[in-house]
């Protein structure tokens, strides 16, 4: 299943690279190049379908993540965009169980560098993000070592809530495929911003919309979306 997933995964992110392929051998000559473009271009809201599967392949804890954006087209150029979604996470080692469930919300800004004067669907875009997200969550069993006495370590058991924050930088590939039907790929680097700002110091095994509790993080999101 992994194995078929991975393939799934490389095939679609080849496709949204030969359409752009073709747009730019299309506009090579330049026919299609607009001194004044119009400042408001359409809404795109679209699913991520490529972040559940990868978090699959990866791990083997039980994580479900539903995620999707909305993202406005303005001048050909400028892309603000809000992201938000869902996320569980399950996972149980050396007799510990760690159990979250919470909601994300991302908000920021692509910029497609390349084509700010050509009329097209595709863009190459890199970009910034703000995450934060709240989420409850259960811990038994945790061993964890006592700062303070730094004795023996210590069983740990409790419910918290808490949220956390974190920055993102991104690139990706955004195309349309037929009719306004989008699809595209981001990557992205993320820097958690609470880790340690908080009097907790076990934190949750999994953030939503951030991924696991490092201090930093990698994320692929694949979507599929409609443009309006």
């Amino acid at each position: 299943m992994r194995r078929l997933l991975t393939i799934v995964l490389l095939v679609g992110m080849t496709l949204p690279i030969m359409a752009i392929e073709r747009d730019s051998l299309h506009y090579k000559d330049g026919t299609k190049r607009y001194a004044d473009t119009a400042i408001y271009q359409g809404t795109q809201v679209r699913i991520d379908v490529g972040n559940m599967a990868l978090e699959m392949i990866v791990t083997s804890a039980k994580i479900l993540t539903f995620e999707g954006s909305v993202q406005v087209r303005l001048k050909n150029r400028f892309y603000p965009t809000i992201d938000m979604g869902y996320a569980n996470a399950q996972t149980s080692a050396d007799g510990g169980f760690s159990n979250g469930q919470g909601a994300f919300v991302k908000l920021g800004l692509d910029i497609n560098p390349f084509r700010k004067h050509i009329e097209s669907p595709h863009a190459l875009v890199v970009g910034l993000r703000v995450g934060t997200s709240f989420q409850g969550y259960e811990m038994k069993n945790l061993l964890v070592n006592d700062p303070y006495w730094q004795a023996a370590p210590m069983l740990y058991k409790g419910g918290e809530f808490r949220c956390d924050a974190w920055g993102e930088i991104v690139a990706g590939v955004n195309v349309q495929i037929w009719e306004g039907l989008m699809m595209g790929w981001y990557l992205r680097f993320k820097l958690l911003f609470t880790r340690s700002s908080q009097s907790n110091d076990v934190m949750p095994y999994y953030v939503p919309g951030y991924g696991y509790r490092d201090n930093t993080n990698w994320g692929f999101n694949y979507y599929i979306g409609y443009r309006f």
